[in-house]
């Protein structure tokens, strides 16, 4: 062979999957940008059945085209908590099947539109002024860098046809018994772990067979092999993780290897009953052997899911200390998805939220108290400062994800957030500052008079149901919140305003320590700032801000 000819095999190859890998990013990241918020609700219902969690996993990863970018978001969910290992198990079952949509997506033979279609979706893209007229254009474009990527890679292949020395090289892999079954898989295996996509090990599985540089059999076998080295992202994935989220990914590589292992035994026989199914095409038969085995492996595991579920938790015992330095769940692994990313730390200041509740509580119970409990004291000032670290936490990871290209809705999101999580910890430091004062009066052997408790604690009642309600509306999404709560926080408003006439009076008429005077303005001012940042909250729900 010449060596421009040579160079042709090599840049078609080289270039042909290049373009292809990149028009599977845009796929998925465009789909991703749609089907946001469906993704995100889909995700939701993912249950403990594990024919549902199997149907969740099969429709997100047809729509995202990745079953590895499905699999790390399942270990990324399980690692924060999201999700429970049975889940899953079924998601990643799912998402096996999910992923075989590729191969016949690569069967249908409009190549040729492959350009046109990726000119046309671009001057979309660049000229549309709505995102979702964009991420539209992104996915379309996807699908034509798809279809262009193809025809150069089965035009290189075309060449090698050409090269005896070559075609002499592909024909000593041949899967013509079961040492070279076992051959095959194994090539399938590394090229799909060093390009980390099983669809595009595929697309190449299928240009070699479709051009008849390698015959069925064998392409059948590298299918086998690819299902196992997609396996690896996972893996990778969970290093570092906990251990639900280790045998999540774990679970990933036991059930495609045991996969792998029965159909090799029945292999000849498989292959005999795909062709007498689909008869005509090879690039036909290729993708009908990654589906079936997908879903034969599927019906054959999914009753035995406890049982994985028993096997996993002895291959990966619990760790007797905490696994994890930072307080929060958040993943870094989910970031490529934003869709789900901005869900889980929509999660983690629902958490925060709670934490606040919780705070008020306490509160509650200690200025109550004759004797305060001093462990009950020392959790809400711990809380405290975990919820100072908390926002932290989610401010590093929402900056992040804005740094990356989020569809605008969920940059949106991502700043509300950012704004919530900093209302939220601005509550807990003034819960925290009440205590103090409440503290130091203490210290010094005074307290509040009866009044002034009585005072406080109906004012503590009504700001602890404003903020529960404020919570409640976040957790629910209720945009009309404000509108809802508008007369509770006047009604607030006005009680501090009585409160604070009415000492003023009973300053003149009363001999009052002014430290105690000090420490009951301090507490009015100090709940009415949790209102003011409740009330910022539910404006930020409503939209308002």
């Amino acid at each position: 062979m010449d060596t421009d000819s040579l160079a042709k095999l090599v840049f078609g190859i080289i270039g042909g999957l290049g373009i292809f890998l990149l028009g599977m990013k845009n796929m998925s990241e465009g789909m991703q940008a749609v089907a946001g918020a469906g993704l995100r609700r889909m995700i939701g219902l993912a249950t403990d059945n594990r024919f549902l969690a199997a149907g969740v996993g099969t429709i997100v990863t047809t729509v995202i085209q990745s079953s590895s970018i499905t699999t790390v978001m399942v270990v990324g969910f399980v690692n924060s908590g999201v999700m429970t290992l049975n889940q899953a198990i079924g998601v990643i079952m799912g998402a096996n099947i999910g992923t075989t949509i590729t191969g016949w997506i690569v069967t249908l033979p409009i190549g040729k539109y492959g350009l046109p279609l990726l000119g046309s979706a671009a001057l979309i893209y660049l000229f549309a002024k709505g995102d979702r007229w964009r991420y539209w254009a992104m996915f379309f474009m996807g699908v034509g860098m798809v279809f262009f990527g193809l025809v150069l890679m089965k035009d290189a292949c075309k060449l090698i046809r050409d090269v005896p020395e070559f075609e002499a090289w592909f024909h000593r892999f041949n899967a013509d018994g079961y040492a070279g079954v076992i051959m095959c898989q194994l090539v399938g295996c590394l090229l799909t772990m060093l390009v980390q996509s099983s669809s595009a090990t595929l697309t190449i599985t299928i240009s070699l067979a479709t051009q008849g540089v390698i015959p069925y059999e064998t392409a059948a076998a590298l299918v086998l092999g690819e299902n196992l080295g997609t396996t690896v992202t996972a893996y990778l994935a969970s290093l570092g993780a906990t251990t639900v989220a280790r045998r999540a990914a774990y679970f990933h590589v036991i059930f495609n290897l045991l996969g792998v292992c029965w159909i090799t035994i029945v292999f000849p026989w498989y292959t005999d009953f795909v062709q007498s199914i689909v008869t005509e095409g090879i690039d036909r038969q290729i993708a009908a052997t990654h589906t079936m085995f997908n879903v034969a492996n599927t019906l054959v595991f999914v009753s035995f899911v406890p049982m994985f579920g028993n096997l996993l938790e002895r291959l990966v015992p619990a760790k007797g200390f905490k696994e994890k330095p930072k307080l929060t769940n958040l993943d870094v692994h989910i970031l490529d998805t934003p869709a789900l990313a901005i869900e889980q730390s929509r999660y983690e200041i629902l958490k925060m939220a709670e934490g606040c509740s919780k705070m008020m509580a306490w509160l509650n119970e200690l200025i109550g108290q004759r004797d305060q409990d001093r462990a009950l004291s020392e959790r809400l000032r711990h809380r405290e400062k975990v919820l100072d670290s908390v926002q932290d936490e989610i401010t590093h990871f929402v900056t992040d994800l804005l740094a990356g290209n989020v569809p605008h809705s969920v940059a949106e999101e991502a700043r509300q957030q950012l704004r919530l999580a900093d209302e939220y910890e601005s509550i807990s430091d003034y819960i925290d500052s009440i205590l103090k004062a409440d503290q130091r009066l203490r210290k010094d052997e005074l307290r509040l008079t009866e009044k002034q408790r009585l005072g406080l604690r109906e004012l503590h009642r009504g700001v602890a149901e404003y903020l529960d309600e404020i919570n409640q509306a976040y957790r629910d999404q209720n945009p009309n919140v404000h509108t809802k709560l508008d007369a509770a926080s006047k009604g607030i408003r006005r009680l501090i305003k009585r409160l604070r006439r009415e000492h003023l009076d009973d300053l003149s008429t009363e001999t009052i320590p002014p430290q105690v005077s000090v420490a009951f303005l301090a507490a009015l001012n100090a709940y009415s700032r949790v209102r003011d940042h409740a009330q910022n909250i539910g404006e930020v729900i409503a939209g308002e801000k």
